[in-house]
Parts: C-alpha cells; structure tokens; sequence
C-alpha cells in the first residue's frame, strides 16, 4: 500500500485555492486532513471564546464538504507534533502538507512537526509570502507606506487555483475526536445568538459576503468610515480562519473600479501586520518604540469594565463595545475611536484593550490585532502620533453613527440625529460620561510629557 499524505490544517479551512491539499492531491497518494486543536503551545495565546465558536462551525463546514468528495477531517487535541506522530504511527504516512504561518507560536510547532514528518510547507495565507518584501538592501519594512509600494510590484497575486476534483482515501481512517466533545461553543449561558445572527461560517459564507461586496468595492472609500452604512466587507473572518484566499479576494473584486484600490490596500495592511509579527514575535506585549515603556499607565480596573460593557457614557464608544459583545465583530472606524478612547482619554494601557478584543473578536487576529492597538497608541513601529487624540463625540457626528447608535444603545433611539451623539441630559438608565473630553485630552497629553521627560 502507498502510504497516505497528511494535510495539516490551521487557520486555513479550505478546499479551493490551497496549495497543501493541491500537493497532497497531485502526489496520487491517500490523503488524510486533520485539524489538532492546541492548547498547549500557543499557551497564554490560545484561541478566544468568540473565535472559537467560529471554528466549530467552520470545521463542521469543511468537514461536510470533504465527506462530500468521499473524504473526510480527523480531529485531534493536543500538541500538534505529539498528534501529528501518532497519525503516523497508526496510518504510515511519512510526509505532512501544511501552510506557512507566522505567529511565533506555529513556527515553534512547525520546527516541531517538522522533526517528526517530512513537513513541506506551502504559501497562500497572504498576497505575498511573509519575509518576501523587502528594502533595496534586503531588510524587512517598518512602515506601512514604503512596504506596500514595494508590494505592489510584486501584485497582483496569480489567479487562485480550483479545489482538487477528487482527494484519494486511506484504506482506513484513523481515530477521530467528535467535533461536539471539543466543547466550543457556549451553553450557560448561550451568548452567541446575535453571533448566528450575523455570520456564516465557512467558505459558503465567505462567497456570499465577496458577492454582496462586489458591487460597493467601487465606493469602500467613502462609505467604510460610516458605521450606519454597510460599506465594509465584512471578510476578516474569513480571512482570518482561511475559509477564503487573499488572491481569491483580490480577483474578485479588483476590477471594480473607483476607490477599490483602498480596499485592496487593507489587504496589503493584513500582509504588513504579518510582517511586523515576523520581525518582532512578541509585538502585542512590547512596545514597538521603546520611549513607551515610561509612559504612567492608570490601573483603572472599573473604567475597564465600563469600557468593555459599554457603559461609558460616549455612545458611538458604547455602540461599539456592544456590538463587539453582540455579534464579534465591530466596525472598523469604530474600533479606532473605543480603542482611543481606552488608551487616551482612559490612559488604560493598550495591551488591556489588545487582550479584551483577542477574547472577543472572531477575526481575533494575532498580527493584525497587535499592529492596530500599537498604531492607535502611538507605540508601534508605524504609528499614529499619541497626541493626535480622537473625540469620540465629534467623530460620531462626522461620520454620521446616529442610525448605528440607535441600533446598539436603545436607551438613545428616541434622541433625534442632533442630540444623540452627545446627549446633554442621558435618559435614566444610560450612564453619565465616565470622564470630560477636555480633561481626559489634559491628562493624556500630561502622561504622554511625562514620558518624553524621561527619554
């Protein structure tokens, strides 16, 4: 008997457009897909609870897509060499086809796995590989602006490639864990419901919302900073857990025309946060400027909770906190303003903030998710300026949030487009602001004097 290929599976959960299963399939081997839920090496960076309710539904999804080509995905907990090595023993399989991931995490697992199996490791997460874009003098890009010119000399990226037509099977199957033991989706209490209400995972949801976008790409740049307005994609998920190609994005929607050059810019950020990860492995715990470290963050554990429930008393901020708790996923101009208003007019560090989204998103993406908080707070290695500080109140006029607050803050719905932004008398039941807008600016451009002092 030839012994079976393994195609180990991350946050890639794909058919089309997935390079490890094309080699697997194009070898005339059997192919086993397996997915190892593992807790133990990312430690501390374990998947969150929002996103793992994801991934049980995207697992589900690719599993019924794989049983309807005659295959079929094993499931194993567990560090991922120990898992990885006992398919081989059971089955023989010698070699493993995965993609390249770069949280500093899967590359120790890599390095394991790759002691154990013949690991060949394949491109497709990103437009362009990690690592791959760099200076005239071949070092790694710090800014955003430079590393995408040079990315787009590279781009487009090659058409996405069609889901291998068959996927030959072992003559056994190894042992399988049950999807429903793994225990990932809430029960007491059931708090995923608006989430079901907003998503479909798996690659039958990422087609639908590629389709839905196609016709507004053309106007992303004036509508994706209005939250009343669905001007966004909506694909970060899809993204993130791999249901979907970057290339297969691009393709689809790059023929658009008008401001599409944006959004496709956004997805040249996904590859610049990759970037960053890879260079500074631990960037969503260490400022990425080190003049930072002085700065005299406020342990505030109250206003924290205020922050993350959205009682704070700014609406557009409390809109997007709820939002996030309500459905995983907050708009993006919104995610600006509360997470600036955690770190400025809070003085909250932003790691809080970075470890409150990490649990609550289901796009919680490692690079990404760090290389936003940083730029927000001025630390990053490419980042806005600390004193630029965001007011909320006025930001939620300018870009027009009174439909969305009405949506997310009902205590406000009955407040016309005028009041509701910043309300002079909250209704009972709404809280008074947590702090003065001018007072919090006084404070945060205080700490941020204190801190250049000590450079």
């Amino acid at each position: 008997m030839t012994s079976p290929t393994i195609v180990w599976l991350r946050r890639d959960l794909r058919l089309q457009d997935q390079a490890a299963f094309a080699a697997a399939a194009a070898s005339g081997n059997p192919v086993i897909p397996v997915y190892v839920l593992d807790d133990e090496t990312p430690k501390h960076r374990r998947m969150g609870a929002a996103s793992l309710w994801w991934l049980h539904h995207s697992l589900e999804r690719l599993d019924a897509q794989l049983q309807a080509m005659g295959s079929r995905l094993i499931l194993r907990r567990g560090k991922c060499d120990a898992a990885l090595a006992a398919i081989r023993r059971e089955t023989g399989a010698r070699v493993v086809h995965a993609l390249h991931h770069y949280e500093p995490w899967w590359r120790l697992a890599e390095r394991a796995v790759g002691k154990a199996l013949d690991l060949r490791l394949h491109h497709g997460n990103f437009l362009l590989p990690p690592g791959t874009v760099t200076t005239g003098a071949g070092q790694p890009y710090k800014i955003y602006t430079p590393f995408w010119r040079a990315s787009l000399q590279q781009l487009p990226p090659p058409p996405p490639q069609p889901a291998p037509e068959t996927l030959p099977a072992p003559e056994f199957w190894p042992a399988s864990d049950t999807l429903a033991d793994w225990q990932l989706l809430p029960k007491t209490p059931d708090w995923a419901g608006g989430m079901r209400d907003t998503w479909t995972p798996g690659g039958a949801g990422a087609a639908q919302r590629i389709e839905a976008f196609v016709g507004r790409a053309r106007r992303y740049d004036e509508q994706r900073n209005l939250p009343s307005c669905s001007g966004t994609s909506m694909l970060s998920p899809h993204l993130h857990f791999g249901e979907v190609s970057p290339a297969t994005v691009w393709h689809a929607v790059a023929d658009a025309g008008g401001s599409v050059d944006v959004f496709l810019s956004e997805l040249g950020w996904r590859d610049y946060a990759q970037n960053l990860i890879l260079q500074c492995p631990d960037y969503a715990a260490r400022n990425g400027r080190a003049a930072f470290d002085a700065l005299p963050w406020r342990d505030a554990p109250e206003e924290l909770a205020a922050w993350q429930q959205g009682r704070t008393g700014y609406p557009i901020v409390d809109a997007g906190m709820r939002q996030l708790w309500h459905t995983g996923w907050m708009h993006n101009r919104v995610r600006m303003i509360a997470a600036s208003f955690l770190i400025k007019h809070l003085l909250i560090d932003w790691r809080a903030g970075e470890q409150w989204f990490w649990d609550t998103l289901v796009d919680a993406d490692y690079g990404a998710n760090a290389t936003n908080w940083q730029w927000v707070a001025g630390s990053g290695l490419d980042a806005n300026m600390f004193v630029r500080i965001m007011a909320p109140l006025s930001q939620s006029a300018k870009f027009d949030a009174a439909t969305y607050i009405r949506e997310w803050v009902p205590e406000l719905r009955h407040l016309d487009d005028a009041d509701i932004h910043d309300p002079q008398r909250p209704p009972r039941g709404y809280p008074a602001k947590i702090i003065d807008h001018g007072q919090a600016r006084a404070r945060a451009l205080a700490a941020h004097g204190a801190m250049k002092a000590q450079a």
